[in-house]
């Protein structure tokens, strides 16, 4: 089985860090040899996002020294893994580019890593109880990730039910619900409110970051179900 570097993401290691620890216990569950390299640093996507790309390409380099050796690099953000396909390529050039292009095929989102990449669904996790789920924007649309989660929920025992709008963004964007709250706001209500009528117990995503966005609306306006990482649903369920 490969040797995985742990891509943490910024917002995993400094506000949920247990999604880290889970993910690290998914993959372990899974068969993978699991290396946290610490030098890691952001990848570069709020730098990018704010309009500051050479801020971002000198993170860029530096992710790639980091990670270069690993067989696969395996991160719980489908927003960060995304930042690493479709901007790397663009923000480097020449042996750069071609060396982005080459680690960004070896860089996967985790859950679309466990049960795409490896084929691995049955992890000896058991979660009871009905979830629903979050397609987050970069993960769907930038990485191609939707069924992934779902496949490893439902064989953990979980009953998926789905919203009516399950692939509509939460609101948050990175810097979008910072710079447009009063969008981001209403989009993270809404999608609460579906979520609500499935009756589910947890509204999962792969995404930490689409997580903070609705668990934060979720205290103020006390809609919907709980919002949880996929990897901390799973992981909790390897204890059963």
């Amino acid at each position: 089985m490969p040797t995985v570097g742990l891509f943490v993401t910024c917002v995993v290691d400094q506000i949920v860090p247990e999604v880290g620890m889970a993910a690290v216990r998914l993959l372990e569950a899974a068969g993978c040899t699991v290396e946290f390299p610490a030098d890691q640093t952001c990848c570069g996507q709020p730098a990018c996002n704010a309009g500051e790309p050479e801020a971002a390409t000198i993170l860029a380099r530096h992710w790639l020294d980091v990670f270069g050796r690993y067989d696969a690099i395996v991160g719980p953000s489908g927003s960060c893994v995304a930042m690493i396909h479709h901007w790397y390529p663009r923000l480097l050039d020449g042996a750069e580019g071609a060396r982005a292009r080459e680690l960004a095929a070896r860089t996967f989102e985790l859950t679309g890593y466990l049960a795409d990449e490896l084929a691995t669904v049955e992890l000896g996790a058991r979660v009871e109880g009905t979830v629903t789920v979050h397609d987050s924007c970069h993960g769907l649309r930038n990485l191609g990730v939707r069924d992934a989660g779902r496949r490893l929920l439902e064989a953990a025992g979980a009953t998926v039910v789905e919203m009516s709008e399950p692939e509509t963004c939460c609101g948050f964007g990175g810097t979008f619900s910072l710079d447009h709250a009063e969008i981001a706001a209403p989009l993270a209500d809404a999608k609460l409110a579906d979520a609500g009528h499935t009756d589910a117990r947890w509204l999962a995503s792969s995404d930490a970051a689409c997580l903070l966005h609705l668990e934060g609306r979720r205290r103020r306006i006390g809609t919907g179900p709980e919002p949880i990482h996929t990897a901390r649903l799973l992981a909790a369920g390897l204890d059963r």
